[in-house]
Formats: C-alpha cells, structure tokens, sequence
C-alpha cells in the first residue's frame, strides 16, 4: 500500500477527496437501512422477510434510473480531460431536462401494479398485503430520483462530493427518527409496522431533496454544472448519446438484480425465514460494498478524464490504488465473520435459531469479497473507458451462471441456504477473471 501512495500520489488524494465524501453518504445511508432493518426485525421476524421481497425489486428498478445517469457521467468527465467545455455543458445540460421520464413511469407503476409483481416472485399470501402496502408507501421516492441521479453525476464529475454526504446525512437522521415514530407508534402517532418504514423513508427522501436542490443552485464550485440557457436548449438527441452508454449499465444493473430476485424466489422455496436470513447478511455486506462502491464511484470519474486525455498511467494508478484499498477492506470482512459472526447478527434478530445458523455465512460474503470487489474497481475501469456494453454481456452470463448455480445446489444437492452462497462465490470469481482480462487489453489501447 505504501508503494502505490508513494508512486501514485497524486491519483491516491484525487481518489479519496472524491470517494470519502461519497463513501461517507454511503454509509450513513446503509446504516439508516440497518436500523430500519434492527427496527422491523426487532417489531416482527416476518417483518424481515417483507423487506427482502419488497425492497430487492423496487431497488432494482431505482437503480435503473441511476445507471442510465452513468453514461452522461462518462461523456462528461471524458470532455473534462479533453478540456471540451462545449461538450461538457451539452451532455450535462440535456441530463438535468431530460432524466426524469422514467421515474415517473415508474412511480405509477410501483403505486398501482406492485401486486402482480410480487405474484411473480413466489410472495406467500400472508406476506403479500404487507409487501404491497411498502410499495405503495415508497413510490413517491420515484419522483425525484431523476433529479437526485441528475445532480449526483453533477456533483461527482466536478470533483466537489461534500454535500452529498450533507444530503445523506439529512435524509439519514430524518428518516431514523421517523421509522422510530411510525414503526413503534411514538409520539402519539399510530403503530404502523412496516408501512411506517416506507412512510419515514419517503418523507425523509423529501427533506433531503430541498437540501439538495438548493446546494446544487448555490454552490460556486460545480465546474460542470450547465448554464441555464444550456438546460433550455438541450436536445434530446445529446441524452439519449449518452442514454446509450448509461443504458448499458442500467441493463446490467437490471440483471444483476435479476439474479437477486431469483434467488429470493429460490429462497421463497426454502421456508419462509430464508429470505429475511439472506437480507440480513446482505444488509451487513453493504455496508462494504457501499466503500468499494463508492471507490468505484470515482474511479469510473478519474478514468473516464484519464481515457479522454489518453493517459495510461492516471487509468492504471487509480484502478490499482482502488483495488488494493477494497482488498484490505476485504480481509477485514473476512476477519469478522471468523471472529465476530453470532455478535453481528444478534444485532439484527432476537431468534436464536437465525443466530447460531446464519453466522458462517458472513464468513462466505468474506470471502465472496475479494472478487466482487475486483468486479466494481475493474468494471468502473472498463466503463470509464467507454466500453460499458462489456460489463453488461458478462453480467448476463453472471445471471445465467448464478441462478443456475443456486438452483443446482439448492433443489439438486440440497444445500439450502449455503447453497445460495456458493453459487455466489462461483460467479463473481469467475466474472472478476473474464473483467481482469478485457482490463488489460483496454490499458494496451491507451499505451
């Protein structure tokens, strides 16, 4: 570590002032969805399981409007290391007027058709009142995911990511002290369960955007922010170039929650308490997925400026400082599921039957850990490149490769829940050697 800080200085500094602030909002985030989690778990067990079969789909297609974001953050930040301001305020101008069509189509799905999705699913008919009703309480958060995916890649290709820590940290607070209220009844308000979650999450999502949007209109040092006669004139042609890349990554995105959905599906099958299992050692693995992802994050932003200026070794720097950071991030994963696994998931569950049976499998996201890592550092690379059509077509062999496992190992062998995890481990292994290999033939072009 001390070798690449030394050689790689100035990408080491340039990495952190980027990500820490997005590594901060990250994980007050996360930790704001574990005490959402500690809260419904802790009101009801079944609760859990409402939370794995209604948050994985809604997310799912929430992430979708902010991939799609992804590729005017590349065409922005390459135009940045081209010194191309004309382009710079094109794509970045036709973002802020054009990127909130989907979210609306979406919200009126979520709010009107949630049913039938969680009938595809495997939803037991116990859960499926409660996981409509957390549908119908969040789809409002839709509406301003086009505005916050918007300012975010503002923000990020302008090197300047402090308020949207602010932002997270709003949102965060609001949103526990909420849950707290509306989940338990407090305050006079009525107990409402996990609808409380969602309740709390939207009205919080709300605060959070007027801080947001006055930061965004205030700040001084958003060097990519457009004009507003740029926002005016943005033509719909310059968002769907860069639709085209972002498209891309919201398909792979798609897929890979996909795979996801899947598995709560093959989970459905197990017993009713597998889903809530799966959630909660998924919920603790975010919270390092959120660093890596947030070091990928700028990764994909300093890339993106080295592949516009042609520069080789700002491409490989970042990539190599981002990963060994994510590999020692890894081993300390590792650390707590050998050491500390029955103590972390007491946090989230008072049942000891979860306790004592859910531990090894922090132990296998541990492991899982080095290669899911390498996927997100090395995958930002290829798509800072331009190339995101790349990660897609491996994701889709992922999903394949994924549910296939699971189904193997879980109806086949009998491996239960364990069998879930494996299957995992096979395929981001496998994906992380295809991605490390398209990875040095891209480094090859920019020599």
């Amino acid at each position: 570590m001390k070798f690449y800080t030394k050689n790689y200085k100035t990408y080491f500094t340039r990495l952190l002032a980027l990500a820490v602030p997005l590594i901060l909002s990250n994980i007050i985030n996360q930790v704001q969805m574990l005490i959402d989690r500690i809260f419904l778990g802790r009101a009801n067990p079944l609760y859990m399981s409402v939370l794995g079969n209604a948050s994985f789909p809604i997310w799912t297609t929430m992430a979708v409007c902010f991939s799609i974001a992804t590729g005017a953050s590349i065409l922005i930040s390459q135009n940045v290391g081209a010194n191309n301001s004309t382009r710079v305020e094109e794509y970045a101008g036709a973002l802020l007027k054009h990127n909130n069509t989907l979210p609306i189509v979406l919200f009126f799905v979520w709010f009107f058709c949630s049913r039938p999705i969680f009938k595809l699913m495997g939803v037991s008919d116990s859960l499926m009142p409660l996981c409509v009703d957390y549908a119908r309480y969040y789809s409002p958060i839709f509406l301003l995911t086009g505005l916050g995916a918007s300012t975010t890649v503002i923000f990020q290709t302008s090197n300047y990511t402090k308020h949207l820590a602010v932002w997270s940290f709003l949102r965060s607070v609001a949103n526990m002290f909420l849950d707290w209220v509306l989940i338990f009844g407090k305050l006079g308000f009525p107990q409402m369960g996990v609808k409380g979650a969602a309740l709390g999450t939207t009205i919080a999502e709300y605060i959070g955007a007027v801080y947001i949007t006055v930061a965004f209109l205030n700040s001084r040092k958003l060097s990519t922010r457009p004009k507003f006669e740029s926002v005016k004139k943005a033509r719909l042609a310059s968002y769907l170039h860069s639709a085209k890349l972002g498209i891309n990554t919201a398909l792979e995105d798609f897929l890979w929650n996909i795979g996801n959905l899947a598995i709560i599906r093959i989970l459905n099958t197990i017993n009713e308490l597998a889903a809530g299992i799966y959630s909660i050692v998924f919920g603790v693995e975010m919270l390092a997925v959120v660093v890596v992802g947030s070091l990928g994050s700028a990764t994909l932003t300093l890339t993106s400026e080295a592949t516009g200026k042609q520069d080789l070794r700002q491409f490989k720097g970042v990539c190599v400082i981002a990963y060994s950071l994510s590999f020692v991030l890894a081993l300390c994963m590792v650390f707590a599921g050998v050491f500390f696994p029955e103590q972390i998931i007491s946090v989230f569950t008072k049942d000891s039957a979860i306790i004592t049976t859910s531990g090894i499998y922090l132990l296998f996201v541990g492991i899982n850990f080095f290669s899911k890592s390498g996927n997100i550092i090395i995958g930002s690379g290829i798509r800072g490149s331009g190339d995101t059509r790349w990660m897609f077509f491996t994701q889709i062999f992922g999903t394949c490769f994924v549910i296939g496992c699971a189904s193997l190992f879980v109806f086949c062998f009998h491996l239960s829940i364990a069998g879930v995890f494996l299957a995992i481990i096979a395929d981001e292994g496998v994906r992380c050697l295809i991605n490390f290999v398209r990875y040095l033939k891209i480094c090859k072009t920019l020599q």
